[in-house]
């Protein structure tokens, strides 16, 4: 997956946890957040000064995606997105779930859905 497709991609699945992400998904996602917050940042020290406006409004907007791209990349490792709430340890739980992010999905379909490297259709919903 491409840089493109995966920003796109978030975004059209903007506030849905269901399903699976592949690492590539999420990573080119996570570079779009950091390098959108750097050059709005850059803009809001030219424009505003010390206000970060628009750094925030992005933040604001690129959150909810954010989060969910998050809980499908946990659900391509075989686990839940409830695992998200380990951020609220310092630095053990960036730690473990920063481990989670970086390793290969479980292959073929798990609880979650069908693998989303092996093109497995997905199922039907009841």
């Amino acid at each position: 997956m491409d840089f493109q497709t995966a920003v796109r991609t978030c975004f059209q699945k903007y506030a849905t946890i269901a399903g699976r992400a592949r690492r590539s998904e999420y990573w080119w996602f996570v570079l779009f957040i950091f390098a959108g917050n750097v050059v709005l940042g850059l803009v809001d020290q030219i424009v505003f000064g010390s206000a970060q406006v628009l750094s925030g409004i992005f933040g604001l907007a690129t959150l909810v995606p954010s989060v969910c791209v998050a809980g499908r990349r946990l659900h391509d490792t075989g686990r839940s997105a409830w695992w998200l709430l380990l951020i609220v340890i310092p630095l053990i739980g960036f730690l473990v779930l920063l481990w989670w992010f970086v390793q290969k999905g479980t292959d073929g379909s798990n609880e979650f859905g069908p693998d989303p490297l092996a093109g497995e259709p997905a199922p039907v919903p009841r």
